[in-house]
């Protein structure tokens, strides 16, 4: 048997090739799971812009000088196994490379998860090495895969940016707004859900003219605004800023704009032309812009929490996102697959170029045989 991988150049992410290999032995403790579909979204596209500076390319190493595999989210069955606490045929959901298979070394299982044991992966963070169960998950839900795949590590970061802000008394800026860049992505819409919840915050969503009436219909944000429209809402309004694109340009523009601006999160950055761009400088008006680390407040609030009752609130929310997502009254998102070699690369330059509908999100399979 062998294995396909979508390979990407480091220093030019536009750059792909296909590499197919014949599979290795596995070792005694070892399974080989067949990817069966994973999700592409603007998420990934950040993995890959930071990728050397928060080693996002260290889960699945190439051997490849100067090439890469973007991790990516999806489902995965057992095809063969060594390990005797893992069956053949096994559903597992979890990070994954983008490939058509992938050898998992399973440590510290319960019914739920087992945690990935290889070396290269032990000093990473443990949020990205944990493998689902899908028969014991509490998330999962049959059925649903495409939207979990799409939505839930994305959904996860937005509880997460949410509990972040609330944890935080939004420092200093409630009442007031959060102004959400890119309001028309996933993350963002599943930051707007959670934050619409809060007491005494508008939730502003900041977008491009052409996706304006989509935020609008989400039902989530207070008001949606255009870019060029900032002038629209008052400079001295006390606001947080969550930034999922990593426009440097759009960043400057707030930071100078609102004089009473209290936090600047960075999320994403999906605008990789504009990463190294006038918003990044020592000389930003305002508070420093921060990188946003979810796996660091994963492991604030378990050390608080405990881990049960941080899974138990999780679980909570996102059954209630989930339901929002998938109301038959108001479609909202909708898969389109990707099969094979020629459309994975296809889908993965659509969605670099940041092309494409907010209402569509990609699932795709370099899987020979994947099963649904």
């Amino acid at each position: 048997m062998s294995t396909t991988d979508l390979l990407i150049r480091k220093d030019d992410l536009s750059s792909t090739r296909l590499r197919t290999a014949e599979d290795q032995r596995l070792a005694d403790g070892q399974i080989r799971v067949r990817i069966d579909s994973f999700a592409l979204t603007s998420n990934n596209i950040t993995y890959a812009a930071f990728g050397d500076a928060m080693n996002y390319w260290q889960f699945f190493p190439t051997g490849e000088e100067g090439w890469g595999t973007i991790p990516v989210w999806g489902f995965a069955t057992v095809v063969l196994s060594l390990h005797p606490g893992v069956a053949t045929g096994e559903r597992l959901y979890g990070y994954f490379p983008m490939a058509s298979s992938a050898v998992l070394t399973p440590e510290r299982l319960s019914p739920e998860r087992f945690t990935e044991g290889a070396a290269h992966r032990a000093a990473l963070p443990a949020v990205y090495n944990q493998y689902f169960r899908c028969k014991s998950d509490p998330l999962y839900t049959a059925g649903t895969e495409d939207i979990q795949a799409l939505l839930r590590p994305l959904f996860i970061t937005s509880w997460l940016i949410d509990d972040f802000f609330d944890d935080n008394e939004f420092f200093g800026a409630r009442p007031g707004a959060a102004l959400l860049s890119s309001a028309s992505s996933k993350t963002a819409y599943g930051t707007a859900f959670q934050l619409a919840q809060r007491e005494g915050i508008e939730v502003m969503g900041l977008t491009s003219a052409a996706n304006k009436a989509f935020c609008e219909s989400l039902g989530c944000y207070s008001r949606v605004l255009a870019y060029e429209e900032l002038d629209q809402l008052p400079a001295e309004t006390p606001c947080v800023y969550v930034d999922f694109a990593g426009n440097g340009a759009l960043r400057r523009a707030i930071h100078t704009r609102f004089t009473n601006l209290k936090h600047s999160a960075s999320i994403g950055g999906t605008h990789v032309d504009q990463l190294a761009a006038s918003g990044s400088g020592k000389d930003l008006p305002g508070p420093r812009a921060t990188l946003f680390f979810a796996p660091a407040q994963i492991k604030k609030r378990t050390t608080e929490w405990g881990a049960d009752a941080f899974g138990q609130r999780m679980v909570q929310a996102w059954h209630a996102f989930i339901a929002r997502v998938t109301d038959a009254k108001a479609p909202w998102l909708r898969a389109e697959h990707h099969v094979g070699g020629t459309e994975v690369q296809t889908a993965y330059a659509e969605v670099l170029a940041g092309r494409g509908d907010p209402r569509v999100g990609h699932v795709l399979s370099l899987a020979a045989s994947p099963s649904r």
